[in-house]
C-alpha cells in the first residue's frame, strides 16, 4: 500500500453546529488550510445567517461551501446531513461534531424534560452522528467529536450536561475500534469553559470569574477561559497530521491540555 495523504489538500470537511463559535471558525480554519469543500449544518432559521456568512468566509478562502439545516436529533435528519455532504463534494473525507447543550442546575431542579432534551442532543445526536459516519465516511478519513473537560472534573451543577456528553467517551472509543479497520480515526476534544456566547448563557458573574482564574495558566490566556482561536488549531491536527491518535477523549482547559 502507497504513502497516504493526510494533509487537508482536497478533502472535503462536514461540520455539524458548524455556523459559529467555535463551529465556525473551526470551518474558517479548514478552508484556509487546504480544505477543498467544507458543508455547514446549523439547527434551524435562526442561525440560517450565521451559516451563510461562515459559508462565505470558507468560499473566501477558495473552498467550495455549503450548508444544510436539520434537528440532529433526529438519526434522519443526521442520514439527510451526510447524503447532503455526498451530493455537495461527492465524497466526505472528516466529519466533526459540535454540537451541544449546556444546563447548568443541581440535581435536584432537574426535570425530567429537560434530562431527556440533554441526552437527546449531547449524546443522541453524538451516537447517530458517528453511525452515519462510519457508514459514509471515506476509507482513510477522520472523525471528531466536541465533548467537555467536565467529563475530567469533580464539580456540581452539570450532570444533566456532563452527564449527556459521559455516554460520547464510549462511543468514540468503540467506534475507533469498529472503523480502524478502514484507515479511520476517531477522537474526541472536552475543552474547558471557552470564551463563546455558548459558555456565558449559563453563567453568572462569580461563576465567570471564577472560571477565568481557575486554571494554573489562565494568566497566559486571553481572557482566562479556554480561547477557541486555540482549539481550531487543536481540531486541524487530529483531523490531518494527528491522523494516527484514535479512541481518544483529550481534554483542554485554558488552552493546554490535561488528558
Amino acid at each position: 500500500m502507497g504513502t497516504i495523504d493526510h494533509s487537508l489538500r482536497g478533502k472535503t470537511v462536514l461540520i455539524a453546529g458548524g455556523a459559529k463559535n467555535l463551529g465556525g471558525l473551526i470551518a474558517r480554519d479548514l478552508a484556509e488550510h487546504g480544505a477543498a469543500g467544507v458543508l455547514v449544518h446549523h439547527h434551524d432559521a435562526r442561525s440560517r445567517e450565521d451559516a451563510a456568512e461562515t459559508v462565505r468566509a470558507v468560499e473566501a478562502a477558495g473552498a467550495k461551501g455549503a450548508t444544510f439545516e436539520g434537528d440532529l436529533t433526529r438519526p434522519q435528519a443526521v442520514a439527510a446531513l451526510f447524503d447532503a455532504g455526498l451530493a455537495a463534494f461527492g465524497h466526505v473525507d472528516i466529519a466533526i461534531n459540535t454540537v451541544g447543550m449546556v444546563l447548568k442546575k443541581p440535581i435536584v431542579d432537574v426535570s425530567e424534560a429537560e434530562y431527556d432534551h440533554m441526552f437527546d442532543v449531547n449524546a443522541k445526536s453524538a451516537f447517530f452522528f458517528l453511525q452515519e459516519a462510519g457508514r459514509k465516511v471515506a476509507d482513510n478519513g477522520k472523525v471528531l467529536t466536541l465533548v467537555t473537560s467536565l467529563l475530567g472534573a469533580f464539580t456540581p451543577f452539570y450532570a444533566a450536561y456532563a452527564g449527556a456528553k459521559a455516554p460520547v467517551e464510549h462511543f468514540t472509543r468503540a467506534a475507533a475500534k469498529e472503523f480502524g479497520a478502514r484507515g479511520i480515526s476517531v477522537t474526541a476534544v472536552g475543552p474547558g469553559p471557552m470564551d463563546t456566547p455558548f459558555f456565558y448563557g449559563q453563567e453568572g458573574e462569580e461563576a465567570v470569574a471564577y472560571h477565568r482564574s481557575a486554571a494554573a495558566l489562565s494568566a497566559f490566556s486571553r481572557t482566562g477561559l479556554t480561547d477557541v482561536e486555540d482549539v481550531a488549531p487543536f481540531v486541524r491536527h487530529l483531523v490531518s497530521e494527528g491522523w494516527w491518535i484514535t479512541g481518544q477523549t483529550i481534554l483542554i482547559n485554558g488552552g493546554y491540555t490535561t488528558k
